[in-house]
């Protein structure tokens, strides 16, 4: 596959991720959505079911959808360094044209709600308690069980019977949507779990430019933590899955 065919892949299925993934979340922060108050389990479910439709869509390219993803590869010996940059750049923009898709749909709630300028996490991840060593950590975790179970998630191989053994990868993506779903449940509770650098930056890139009257700030200040963290858990799940007997 070619640079731009990554490119296209990856763009189209983390667009979709993104649309969906915030989608909820303003389903649930808008007050004259149907989904309002809606609840932490929905805005759960809702990333999970958007991992799965996100991951369908880009198959061709592997669905990475994640640049801590596409890290996680590389570290584990897994993805040519000549890739990396197609990836890269197909999420980050996918991520960016998802946000904005989001707010299309809900323009009209988003223009009617009263608390506009705490609409930034429909948007980008944050913290219930600001510490930027620990959030990061937090981070760092989250992300770390996410893409060491893509690399050591047992695939499809031959039994001694002759018959094939398909493990995890009879679900497809499914599975991938199933952690995506619990570490929201188990892990997301300090900051949010981004557990994707694109996820994060390219929506909060675009709540910075977006017209959303009385918006509140992007908070540029924390931006680096959804970012740094992911890819440090990445890294660590890479090498340690690396080593493993296989």
């Amino acid at each position: 596959m070619n640079f731009w065919e990554i490119v296209l892949w990856e763009l189209l299925g983390t667009a979709a991720l993104i649309l969906l993934g915030t989608g909820v979340v303003a389903n649930t922060v808008l007050r004259s959505s149907l989904g309002f108050q809606g609840g932490w389990l929905l805005v759960n479910m809702g990333w999970g079911f958007a991992v799965f439709v996100g991951a369908s869509i880009a198959a061709p390219s592997g669905a990475h959808l994640n640049p801590a993803v596409t890290v996680g590869l590389l570290s584990a010996g897994k993805l040519p360094w000549a890739d990396v940059p197609a990836y890269f750049l197909g999420q980050l923009v996918g991520a960016f044209i998802g946000a904005v898709l989001c707010w299309l749909t809900y323009k009209l709630q988003f223009d009617t709600h009263d608390e506009p300028e705490n609409t930034r996490g429909i948007f980008a991840t944050g913290p219930t308690e600001r510490n930027y060593a620990w959030n990061t950590v937090t981070e760092v975790i989250g992300t770390f069980v996410l893409v060491f179970w893509i690399l050591t998630s047992p695939g499809v191989k031959m039994g001694e019977s002759g018959l094939p053994q398909f493990g995890n990868a009879a679900l497809g993506y499914a599975a991938v949507a199933f952690v995506v779903i619990g570490i929201g449940n188990s892990l997301g509770g300090p900051t949010g779990y981004a557990i994707n650098p694109a996820r994060d930056l390219g929506p909060r890139i675009a709540y910075a430019i977006l017209p959303i009257k009385g918006k509140g700030s992007p908070d540029w200040g924390y931006s680096w933590v959804p970012i740094v963290g992911p890819l440090v858990g990445a890294v660590i799940a890479g090498l340690i899955a690396r080593v493993l007997p296989s």
